[in-house]
């Protein structure tokens, strides 16, 4: 067993997370695969090759390249003012895309772990209903445009809005029809919904835990919990309210072909002019560096640079990584709660990387 695989495997052994699963890989072929533990405690269920997982925050580089496809032909310009694409916009018309992709608009970020709802409620939620609450109630903008890098899922809900305005058809659509069917990314890999056929990973926070304890303050556990199995608490089958910051799932190979693709040459997803873009780090007005691009953050592994975005939240965390000058990427995938960017790629990816 190598160090990557033994650091995982004492993940699972010392109670740190159900099951996980690792991918590294160049843009044609897996370098070294890990997958283990339970994607289900109670019925003893195990993490395989097709297992799937919320990916959470990891759609906003989604809705990033989403954004970027429009620019490039000519349907929209990412420094156009929001307020061109969305008349009721609430905040300063002086806000741009490019600023919302950057998260250097301004916009508040209230935590959203209570933006959710149940399985059985999908087909009768109201988005738009949802939509206009929370841009009422966080109305007030936390600094000017560009001033300084606040992350902020609601300006990933407006870049949703302007997608579905420009492009004429839902958010989930146009992701769909872009992105995940032209590199033949299966349903069951990577999409909107909850894999049936135990394929999908339950949700699990550990039960005495301090982010147990604030569950409780953010959303109705009874509601949205399970009974408890041994030392972890599982969830409920879940959709995010805000599809566009954090509604993706997928398995870990649905992931990669997507990297894998973002890796080669004249992608088909994005021109190399416009796919350039995406990776430039965005500066504030007073020129600091924000460490963000245009949704990837910016970080570097034994001096070798890379782009990175987290996903976490009630039940699962995710990180994936696109080292663009060794054209390696890299995917983890967990069935625990995750509340901060943990880099936790840096541990393992450390083995496979060359100064």
């Amino acid at each position: 067993m190598n160090e990557a695989d033994i650091i995982l495997t004492k993940q699972i052994t010392g109670g740190k997370t159900p099951g996980v699963h690792y991918l590294i890989f160049d843009k044609d072929s897996i370098i070294h695969r890990f997958h283990k533990g339970y994607t289900d405690l109670k019925n003893h269920l195990m993490v395989d090759q097709n297992t799937t997982f919320n990916a959470f925050s990891v759609t906003k580089t989604f809705t990033a390249l989403a954004v970027m496809q429009l620019f490039e032909t000519n349907r929209l310009n990412i420094e156009d003012p929001v307020i061109k694409y969305v008349p009721d916009f609430r905040y300063s018309n002086k806000i741009t895309i490019k600023q919302l992709l950057a998260h250097t608009a301004g916009i508040p970020n209230p935590i959203p772990l209570s933006w959710v709802h149940l399985e059985e409620e999908h087909k009768t939620f109201d988005r738009i209903a949802f939509i206009n609450l929370i841009f009422k109630k966080f109305s007030k903008s936390k600094s000017n445009p560009n001033e300084k890098f606040l992350y902020s899922n609601l300006g990933y809900i407006v870049l949703g809005q302007i997608i579905e305005q420009v492009s004429g058809g839902t958010y989930e659509d146009y992701i769909r029809d872009n992105i995940i069917q032209p590199l033949g990314i299966k349903p069951d890999e990577l999409g909107f919904d909850i894999q049936k056929n135990n394929l999908q990973a339950k949700g699990y926070q550990k039960r005495f835990s301090l982010v147990n304890g604030i569950l409780g303050f953010f959303l109705d556990k009874s509601k949205y919990m399970d009974k408890s199995e041994g030392r972890w608490k599982p969830f409920k089958n879940l959709f995010i309210n805000g599809t566009s910051y954090g509604g993706l799932s997928g398995s870990p190979d649905g992931f990669r072909k997507y990297i894998q693709e973002l890796l080669k040459p004249n992608s088909v997803l994005l021109s190399d002019e416009y796919k350039e873009k995406l990776f430039i780090e965005n500066y504030t007005n007073s020129n600091k560096p924000t460490g963000m691009c245009l949704s990837w953050f910016r970080g570097a592994l034994k001096g070798q640079e890379y782009y990175t975005h987290a996903g976490g939240g009630g039940g699962y965390y995710c990180e994936i990584r696109i080292y663009r000058d060794l054209g390696i990427g890299s995917v983890i995938m967990f069935n625990r709660s995750g509340m901060m960017d943990e880099r936790f790629l840096d541990k393992l990816d450390k083995y496979y990387i060359d100064n």
